[in-house]
């Protein structure tokens, strides 16, 4: 947090400017201390005006020291007023132990550098009887208007506090006897001696590897274990057919079918990354969203999972059915056949028509005309073949009015054709 002097055990922070539209705490350190002036003050209305004073910018400059916080506060009228809130310190016993706490985790010295404060700690220090955070009473009021409960002013104060607070727990800790500064140190200390080993006395060898021979060997690595065995199934996820209501907006049988698509995922990507020939097999391409949503669709035994993902995904229902059916056929390539319209670059664009042109004998070859960027239309069928962007032609079928895909691909657009010639029989 900017605008702040150390000196000592004190800390002063420049006035903040007024809150608009925004909470006083975003964190729930921060929201913790609102809870408990919340829970301390009497009068409803004295917190209203309180919280209008904070976010109108009201509260000047705040001190911040062992045991109290203090700050000029005006009123609207233009009157101001001198406000503390009293926070008991801890005592030297109970900061030994607190920090004997924040040693044995790496994680809370971590957390507090970041600024955070870490829910462990304080949990940790309540169930060793020690309360970091107030509660109900914790926060003592004296102001200079006199009011002998949380008046508008010391309110105002503690809404500020919280936004210290949010940017800064070590403020918390200041009010509760040690600053920033005094309490890093003693953390170190106390790390530093665990460090050393009780039993390592002056003089005494201290077994390791000479310098030469580690460096020696910074090219020699053990070799790496054998890979696991490919198990034979998918694992089975848990079934959640339990008694218990399931949350809001939360759909068992789709979050079961969720999980038994990402176990079986997960089969095929290890089966994958196990065969002999993983190391020369280009990276796959991730799919998209929406791609994604297709795939899905066309795994589902279940019609209503893709209604689901047709809402979802923004598809109206039809248009997905016409999306999984390609899908079927050849996955991701033969879904942008259907979505995308590519447009051949004019070499194979050549080869294209020179294979139109090889692909049938003379006289059985049917008439076709041009529908659009690598596609053609039979004349006198509801038949099309269009040429995807690896060289393969994928047959399609006129149905209420649509084409729709009707085959796998095939390098031969004669035979791409034939095949959808045989099912129509």
């Amino acid at each position: 947090m900017s605008g702040y002097e150390t000196g000592g055990e004190e800390r002063t922070f420049a006035a903040l400017p007024p809150l608009r539209g925004a909470a006083f705490a975003r964190t729930w350190w921060g929201r913790a201390w609102l809870q408990a002036l919340e829970d301390t003050a009497l009068d409803n209305e004295q917190l209203k005006r309180g919280r209008r004073h904070a976010r109108d910018g009201a509260v000047g400059a705040v001190s911040v020291r062992p045991g109290r916080i203090t700050a000029v506060v005006k009123d609207r009228d233009g009157a101001s007023y001198r406000s503390d809130v009293l926070l008991r310190e801890l005592s030297r016993g109970e900061w030994d132990r607190l920090l004997d706490l924040a040693v044995d985790s790496a994680g809370h010295i971590a957390a507090l550098l970041d600024r955070e404060m870490p829910p462990h700690l304080v949990e940790d220090a309540a169930a060793a009887g020690l309360d970091l955070l107030p509660g109900i009473g914790d926060l003592d009021p004296e102001c200079g208007c006199e009011a002998w409960d949380h008046c508008p002013h010391t309110v105002a104060l503690c809404h500020q506090m919280a936004r210290l607070l949010d940017e800064d727990p070590f403020v918390l800790l200041l009010m509760r006897g040690r600053g920033e500064r005094a309490l890093l140190e003693e953390l170190q200390e106390r790390s530093a001696s665990r460090a050393t080993p009780a039993a390592s006395t002056e003089g005494t060898a201290v077994e390791g590897v000479p310098a030469r021979e580690a460096f020696a060997a910074r090219d020699i690595l053990p070799p790496l274990p054998a890979p696991p065995a490919l198990p034979p199934a998918p694992g089975e996820p848990p079934s959640l057919d339990t008694e218990a209501d399931p949350g809001p907006g939360l759909d068992p049988a789709a979050l079961e079918f969720l999980a038994a698509d990402t176990a079986a995922r997960a089969h095929r990507m290890l089966a994958e990354a196990l065969a002999p020939s993983h190391d020369g097999a280009a990276p796959s391409v991730p799919l998209t969203v929406d791609q994604d949503a297709v795939r899905l669709a066309a795994a589902s035994p279940a019609g209503w999972i893709a209604t689901r993902l047709a809402t979802g995904s923004g598809r109206r229902r039809a248009d997905l059915d016409l999306a999984t059916r390609a899908w079927r056929f050849g996955g991701a390539a033969a879904l942008s056949v259907l979505e995308e319209e590519w447009t051949p670059p004019p070499e194979a664009l050549t080869r294209a028509k020179a294979r139109l042109a090889e692909a049938w004998e003379d006289g059985e070859r049917p008439v076709l005309r041009p529908a659009g960027p690598g596609r053609w239309t039979v004349v006198g069928a509801e038949a099309q073949l269009r040429l995807g962007a690896d060289g393969r032609w994928w047959p399609y079928r006129r149905e209420s009015g649509r084409w729709a895909p009707a085959g796998p691909a095939d390098q031969d657009p004669g035979a791409a054709l034939a095949a959808l010639s045989a099912d129509e029989d």
